[in-house]
């Protein structure tokens, strides 16, 4: 996994003069490429790359530049100009084969890495390559033939892919702060992008800052003498369902199985995160019998606790239990070589880990101590391993989350989770909104804001003629589920695990699978009236039965109330500092009520404390990170 930038420019225009800036522009995303880095230049493109090695780690060194068809070279050799430039994130699964059928067609290939089959991809197919690639990626391509660039991103956009337009060019990276080391990027923050800031449910292609834009997934950009042209080249399809139920179990279960084997694929150590939940716990199941087929090997796992956490455990709203338990008897079931993280309250309130997360993510959240915690994991991680799997969007897909079941809220004319948060006293006021002051979310406007970005995406929901009203409904949340709830999710994966130069993987993110399970009928979904039925019945020979029966539980939140405490400390600081740049976006009666007793007390309830992590996230956002605000 790797970090890329670059810019195109006419000849001469900003950024050639400065030497300097490749590098400066580098070291924003060194924690993604700790192990290479590159930079290729003429006399109107840069690309830059940092790379984490993966797969071919003496091989695979990049920008990766092809003289001609089929012998790719360092760089120009006597003055010949290459037909093409690739700095490229990812990982494809199905590069094998496509290096098969491009050795097939005269290519031939000097190294192992799959960056050099995307590269002869490209050379072979052009812009349509992207249709052909399976996996994760983001990557560009300079093609000084046509002096155009050349930028494609994932299906579900897995990898991360920003840009920006400049007057005379146009900039990317993988990251927003990549961007802003650009002296053409500014990090103007208007009042559309407070409102992206604080939604739970943006559109594909916003992002906070003004001058930068998100390419959206499933889409590639290429920019030229002609201009810029946006093209989706992916999306989901609504098509009739033809299996019975165990046919379409038994038709998962295989998918599953491929999609957990491919991504397996690695030169270097791996992992499966494991939180004993259902999904996590099938992919660490899969990952066992793949090993353990291929060359008897042991599947490694890894979960992350609390100190203190199973024996001090108290229920609420969406956790019954506590994770560690159900890992360990998954793990004692496959045969799993098995750690536990266990994190301390100083752990989560460490003013260093907190800064780097919200280093990581460019941008506020209300998350606290589960991106926090998050981060932690990785950290550990990637101390034994340098890949790990997920069981994300396994919810997404086969319908896990609790609002999803809850008529009212899955039938409203609003995105279904948004509607949760509506619906709970504590983030009734939004997700991290609930101590900005009247004035302030009155110019926001969220209501608003979802209402237009609800309708747009409904109207690009593709349907069946014909389905009940249920069906209908079921198919229209699995789709703004995947457009609007899961890339934020895939984000915040990506950003935590790359500060700690480890590649995440997700299997159920395989475009076979979701595309398959898009139009499985929800009357299937749930034969037996649960949530994930269908997924319960594809894995129920692969793990224990407490674990078939445990009901979905999310990232486990810290219960201890020294992080209470310590958290409303720093926000009194906060509060104290009269030039604390926060401060005008805040109600002050309402969080001066807050660091009262009654108000730490009400705090205890982790979506209450959302409201405080985030004031304290924006403050800390805009004084170090250089975040202007144009309101």
């Amino acid at each position: 996994m790797c970090g890329i930038a670059g810019w195109v420019v006419r000849e001469g225009g900003p950024g050639r003069e400065d030497p300097g800036l490749p590098e400066g522009m580098a070291r924003t995303m060194s924690c993604r490429g700790p192990d290479d880095r590159g930079v290729w230049r003429d006399g109107h493109a840069t690309l830059v790359h940092t790379r984490l090695a993966v797969i071919d780690v003496p091989g695979g060194h990049q920008p990766m530049t092809a003289a001609r068809p089929g012998v790719p070279v360092d760089g120009p050799a006597d003055g010949e100009q290459p037909l093409a430039v690739l700095a490229y994130n990812g990982e494809v699964y199905n590069f094998r084969e496509l290096r098969a059928e491009l050795a097939g067609r005269g290519h031939r290939f000097t190294t192992r890495s799959d960056t050099e089959v995307v590269l002869h991809a490209y050379l072979e197919w052009g812009e349509r390559c992207v249709e052909r690639l399976e996996g994760m990626f983001a990557f560009a391509v300079w093609d000084p033939r046509r002096r155009s660039l050349f930028l494609a991103r994932d299906r579900f956009g897995i990898k991360p892919l920003y840009y920006a337009p400049l007057a005379d060019g146009l900039v990317f990276a993988s990251e927003p702060k990549t961007l802003l080391a650009h002296p053409a990027v500014r990090p103007t923050v208007d009042l559309d992008g407070l409102r992206v800031l604080f939604s739970m449910a943006r559109a594909p292609g916003e992002s906070v800052y003004r001058a930068i834009r998100d390419l959206p997934p499933g889409h590639t950009l290429v920019h030229g003498e002609g201009g810029t042209v946006l093209r989706r080249y992916w999306q989901l399809e609504a098509r009739p369902h033809e299996h019975d139920l165990d046919t379409t179990v038994r038709t998962v279960r295989e998918l599953l199985e491929s999609s957990v084997a491919r991504e397996l694929v690695s030169d270097v150590p791996l992992s499966v995160l494991l939180s004993g939940g259902l999904d996590s716990s099938t992919v660490a199941a899969l990952a066992a019998r793949a090993l353990a087929a291929e060359n008897g090997g042991r599947v490694r796992t890894t979960t992350v606790t609390y100190s203190g956490y199973s024996d001090n455990f108290q229920p609420d709203l969406v956790r019954s239990a506590p994770d560690a338990p159900y890992a360990r008897a998954v793990a004692d079931h496959i045969g799993a070589d098995h750690l536990e993280i266990e994190l301390t309250t100083a752990d989560l309130i460490a003013p260093a880990a907190r800064r780097a997360v919200l280093r990581a993510q460019d941008i506020p959240a209300p998350f606290g101590d589960m991106d926090t915690s998050t981060y932690q994991a990785f950290a550990g991680v990637s101390r034994h391993s340098k890949v790990a799997l997920t069981g994300e969007s396994a919810d997404e897909i086969f319908g896990g989350y609790s609002w999803v079941h809850i008529p009212d809220l899955a039938y409203e004319e609003q995105f279904p989770w948004v509607a949760f948060e509506q619906w709970h006293p504590g983030t009734r006021e939004g997700l991290g909104q609930g101590l900005l002051s009247p004035a302030f979310k009155s110019r926001l406007d969220m209501g608003s804001y979802y209402a237009e970005r609800y309708a747009q995406a409904m109207a690009g929901i593709p349907r069946l003629p014909g389905e009940d009203t249920e069906e209908r409904r079921a198919r229209e949340v699995c789709h703004l589920h995947l457009t609007h709830w899961l890339p934020r999710l895939l984000e915040r994966n990506d950003r935590l695990s790359m500060i700690s130069g480890l590649e995440v993987r997700v299997p159920f993110c395989d475009h076979r699978l979701v595309q398959y399970a898009y139009n499985i009928p929800w009357r299937l979904k749930t034969f037996d009236g649960r949530e994930k039925s269908l997924l319960r019945a594809a894995a129920a020979d692969l793990l224990p039965e407490q674990v078939l029966e445990r009901p979905k539980a999310p990232f486990p939140v810290s219960q201890d109330a020294t992080y209470t405490k310590a958290l409303h400390q720093e926000f009194a600081e906060v509060l104290a500092d009269p030039a604390a740049p926060v401060r005008p976006l805040l109600d002050l009666e309402a969080a001066r009520a807050v660091i009262t007793p009654e108000g730490e007390a009400a705090a205890q309830d982790w979506l209450h404390r959302m409201n405080v992590e985030m004031v304290v996230q924006v403050d800390r956002w805009l004084r170090d990170q250089g975040g202007v605000l144009d309101l």
